[in-house]
């Protein structure tokens, strides 16, 4: 078995055969010539399958130690495929601090055919046992979590879902395969936006979803080319290159993080820190157990509340107001506003201060220089 960094390089990307070719070629073909009826050489039709997006589907899988992966369209219609596993009735126990898009998939669209959700806090794992009811199928879990960075015992809570019968799905997105691998400590379905970290430049939008079942893999792949939320040739091309330099941008967005923390800690414009790696953060133990490192996301509250909150993102230079995350230039947002307004009223809500930060891996002098500005 061959380290993070080879197996991203590596895997599902060997030169191709028939030309020499070090990076996988993309396939647009949108058929393949069949020597008889039913008989081709494993692709008929590129909804169903196509040769590119097999290397991705390939590579993730190896990334994430899993025995089966499945490209889509897009984080949402990745977790949209894993959804359509439930039925009118059945509930959905939620993560208390999920992405606002998790939220609006599950309550406005699914909340309609009759599924429904309910709200837990699952830094208590025990709580998922107690909050378990007849029609709950499936515990939906992210962590870190989007924004406020709380880390969840993921062996925990997986154990406590298989015990009642159910599955347990983790949202990878922020911690990438790089630094945590749900399936190893018992998740059920691994799920990334790959237009964050995976992706890494703000030029593609992907979803992935890996697991080690063969009955759940059997109804992705059904769902991926019934339903057809596919990811485009170019844009398998487009992550297989960012896989191939995950783990060397991922430690320089974790340093990168870790010193813009310890600028916060000194200033007295901060009220709050969210990050994974302090000590005092909720989680801190969890995430110090089951990741390699704390991640490339900070948020803080500023002491001036709102009215600070929005004068901070519009007072950087460096630091790009601009909803996602994960890629290589720094971004700042208010999620409150912008990625999780549709979470306002629920038991998910976010506190409208709150400033997320994405930090890049620009020169930190750089990037110090601008916050150190924008909070003054």
């Amino acid at each position: 078995m061959t380290g993070f960094n080879t197996t991203a390089i590596h895997a599902g990307q060997e030169p191709d055969e028939q030309t020499g070719a070090v990076t996988v070629p993309v396939h647009l073909a949108t058929t393949y010539a069949q020597q008889g009826v039913n008989q081709h050489k494993g692709f008929e039709y590129s909804r169903t399958g196509n040769p590119t997006r097999a290397a991705l589907e390939t590579s993730i899988a190896a990334l994430e130690g899993a025995t089966h992966g499945f490209a889509f369209g897009s984080g949402m219609a990745a977790e949209d495929a894993i959804m359509r596993m439930l039925q009118p009735g059945d509930n959905v126990l939620l993560g208390n601090d999920a992405y606002g898009g998790t939220f609006r998939l599950l309550d406005k669209i699914y909340g309609k055919i009759g599924v429904t959700w309910t709200a837990v806090d699952l830094t208590k794992p025990e709580l998922v046992a107690s909050m378990w009811a007849d029609n709950t199928k499936m515990v939906w879990l992210e962590t870190p979590t989007n924004p406020n960075l709380t880390c969840f015992d993921i062996e925990a809570i997986a154990a406590a879902a298989h015990e009642q019968g159910g599955l347990c799905v983790a949202d990878n997105t922020f911690a990438t395969p790089y630094l945590q691998q749900p399936l190893s400590l018992g998740a059920d379905i691994v799920i990334h936006s790959a237009t964050k970290y995976l992706g890494g430049h703000s030029d593609v939008v992907g979803g992935l979803a890996v697991t080690n079942s063969d009955e759940i893999a059997e109804h992705l792949a059904f769902i991926q080319n019934g339903v057809g939320a596919i990811i485009s040739p170019f844009d398998c091309y487009f992550l297989l290159r960012g896989f191939k330099t995950l783990g060397v941008r991922m430690d320089r967005h974790c340093d990168n993080a870790q010193a813009v923390v310890e600028m916060l800690s000194t200033n007295s414009a901060i009220s709050e820190i969210l990050y994974p790696g302090l000590p005092g953060h909720l989680g801190h133990d969890t995430a110090t157990k089951q990741m390699r490192n704390y991640g490339g996301m900070v948020s803080f509250i500023p002491s001036g509340g709102v009215e600070a909150a929005h004068k901070i993102v519009t007072s950087t230079k460096l630091f790009t107001l601009a909803e996602s995350l994960g890629a290589v230039e720094s971004l700042i947002e208010v999620p409150a506003g912008m990625t999780h307004g549709s979470t306002a009223g629920s038991p998910l809500e976010v506190n409208p201060a709150l400033v997320r930060l994405s930090v890049g891996i620009e020169n930190i002098e750089d990037i110090l220089e601008d916050l150190t500005q924008a909070l003054s």
